[in-house]
């Protein structure tokens, strides 16, 4: 019997997927639930398991733009398994630090059409002071085509070092092109401003000293700076609703609930997962969500529905180095807080200067339905939280707060 696989749906409103990555070649025998192949929707990446076991025929190429529903593999399930064949483990996974295999463009075979060109490639060849065979072509047999010498950038100034200046090409994912459509969208189509404070991380290193090491062994999870201010977006988007709403046409949008989008470096590139109900959680719930989605966004696992839905953003470029940035909406959230590096700055307290932990901090914001007064006032209240914690954060009781 002859199987065909389909494309299954990986959320609402995803019309067609792509091939990131086939895990199987043709002809392979394998086995149900293994799984065969990486595909890129536009929010994730997701494997797609064998339905049954057998010989797999490949029906789709890496690259390919596939509909859902279309048969990308055929499985004959009347095979026989090769005699010395271990059975595959069901859904087994690549480790979690492997690269994602990339298809690579095959040698170009030496022929008469090697490193040479067409009429109209060396017309623009010649304008651009090149030689054919200075770049890789991508017709047939590697014939330098017009488009190739259209994209070809000629040298700048003589190479007397010998060094190689080579250049490679890559097809964005579709996950990367969508981030990419995303975010001209949201500069595109939004009033976009971003507001700037400081905030004096002190208290919350006092903190954090304190009781760290209790909360590790009680929690079983680490007292981090994104509970801090999770829960400071969390009270500060109580006092104003604006930035935790959005635009629908002609109409405001506003929620009474806080979904935080947290946004976490993925083997992909960004991922966005969101923490549900953020406003229930406590310090050691908002830190268990944290680690848990971060670990399956790391390790290819994060679904699209974890991914969807959020009404505010956290980034913290401060991990990567950031003094200070931009974040871009996410839309069609209407603002974002952008998290930087720690820095010990020269600070004035009570008419003294003294040395302090300082973070830069970054509200940008949809100016067509946040005001300048509710967006500085709501960085203003983020500030105050951080920098009295148990007053604002924890009811005046920091064990209490931390379930100590």
């Amino acid at each position: 019997m002859i199987l065909e696989m389909k494309v299954p749906s990986p959320g609402e409103s995803i019309t067609e997927v792509e091939i990131a990555a086939w895990l199987v070649q043709d002809g392979d025998y394998v086995e149900k639930d293994q799984a065969i192949a990486e595909v890129d929707s536009d929010k994730a990446t997701l494997e797609l398991p064998a339905e049954m076991s057998g010989v797999i025929t490949l029906k789709a190429e890496e690259g390919d733009a596939v509909a859902v529903g279309a048969v990308v593999c055929l499985i004959d399930t009347s095979a026989v398994r090769p005699e010395g064949d271990a059975p595959a483990k069901a859904a087994e996974k690549a480790p979690a630090s492997a690269p994602i295999p990339v298809k690579e463009a095959p040698a170009a075979a030496t022929s008469y059409a090697t490193g040479s060109a067409s009429p109209a490639a060396k017309k623009i060849l010649a304008e651009k002071g090149m030689l054919a065979s200075e770049i890789v072509g991508t017709g047939k047999d590697g014939r330098v085509t017009k488009e190739d010498a259209v994209k070809a950038v000629p040298s700048m100034g003589t190479n007397s070092s010998g060094g190689t200046r080579g250049t490679t090409r890559s097809k964005l994912s579709m996950l990367r092109r969508k981030v990419a459509e995303r975010l001209v969208s949201a500069k595109n189509e939004t009033a976009m401003l971003t507001t700037f404070n400081e905030v004096d991380m002190g208290p919350i290193f006092a903190l954090r000293k304190q009781y760290k090491e209790a909360f590790t062994e009680k929690h079983g999870v680490g007292l981090g700076f994104m509970s801090f201010f999770t829960k400071a977006v969390i009270r500060a988007l109580e006092l104003y609703p604006a930035v935790n709403s959005m635009i629908d046409e002609k109409e405001m949008v506003t929620y009474d609930f806080c979904d935080i989008s947290i946004a976490v470096s993925g083997p992909k590139g960004l991922m966005v997962p969101v923490i549900r109900n953020a406003e229930n959680l406590s310090f050691r719930g908002v830190e268990s969500e944290v680690k848990r989605l971060a670990i399956r966004a790391r390790d290819g696992e994060i679904t699209v529905d974890e991914m969807t839905g959020g009404t505010f953003t956290i980034t913290n470029g401060g991990v990567f180095g950031s003094m200070l940035s931009t974040p871009i909406i996410n839309p069609p959230q209407s603002a974002i807080l952008g998290m930087h590096n720690i820095v010990e700055r020269p600070v004035v307290k009570n008419g003294e200067i003294v040395v302090a932990p300082i973070m830069y901090v970054a509200l940008s914001y949809d100016h067509r339905i946040i005001d300048g007064k509710e967006s500085v006032g709501f960085l203003v209240a983020v500030k105050e939280a951080l920098e009295d914690p148990t007053t604002f954060l924890m009811d005046g009781d920091q064990k209490k707060a931390l379930e100590l």
